[in-house]
């Protein structure tokens, strides 16, 4: 097995140990692990990875999401090997750790989607009529509107925020989680299509606050 390669299917249950055998256990394990044995990761997955799973899928509450959890939680455990320190703790309780990281991670991404869907149907959603509005004003949403759903979805979600929040790319930044380089060059590109899909004269501004 590679480092990567983690079982997607539950693992089998072992027979109890006493409990000094389970402590020498594992100690062999944890050592093997920090060597970079990828045996140990996978003996480590075939004792624990029900528990990761079983406690993703409780604070989840959706058991297929939380087997990608499970998946996150030991590809972390081989990566972050060499930070294991026997002496703060078992195995176990250091893998519990990852996994309630990675569940909080988890439950954060499912809300900046939920906002980012919220947003874009917002695009989608036609605006109530107001007889006093003024035409212009109206036509110019329509057109950003439509140039927008010309946009990649993930521009398309930064570029509602910032239009329809009034956020600044940092605050885009700080909704979404995702880094501040990544939003500017989204959203860099994307007034770059919009500008190109909106005639030169008479259209509104274009502009997003840094």
């Amino acid at each position: 097995m590679v480092a990567t390669d983690v079982p997607r299917e539950a693992p089998s249950a072992l027979p109890r140990r006493a409990p000094a055998e389970e402590t020498g256990q594992d100690e062999r394990l944890s050592a093997a692990l920090v060597a970079g044995d990828p045996d140990a990761l996978t003996d480590a997955y075939r004792r624990w990875g029900t528990l990761v799973h079983t406690l993703a899928t409780r604070a989840i509450g959706d058991a297929r999401e939380a087997e990608d959890v499970t998946q996150q939680v030991f590809l972390a455990v081989w990566r972050g090997r060499a930070g294991y320190r026997p002496e703060r703790g078992p195995l176990v309780a250091w893998i519990v750790g990852i996994t309630r990281r990675k569940t909080a991670d988890a439950l954060s991404a499912r809300t900046r989607r939920g906002t980012l869907a919220a947003a874009a149907a917002a695009v989608a959603a036609p605006e109530p009529s107001r007889p006093e509005a003024d035409p212009e004003s109206a036509l110019d949403r329509v057109l950003v509107t439509q140039a927008l759903r010309g946009l990649t979805p993930v521009q398309r979600d930064l570029l509602c925020l910032a239009f329809y929040e009034d956020l600044t790319q940092a605050q885009i930044a700080r909704r979404t989680g995702l880094p501040l380089g990544t939003v500017k060059s989204h959203v860099r590109r994307g007034l770059h299509r919009l500008r190109g899909s909106l005639a030169p004269d008479e259209r509104p501004a274009l502009r997003t606050a840094a």
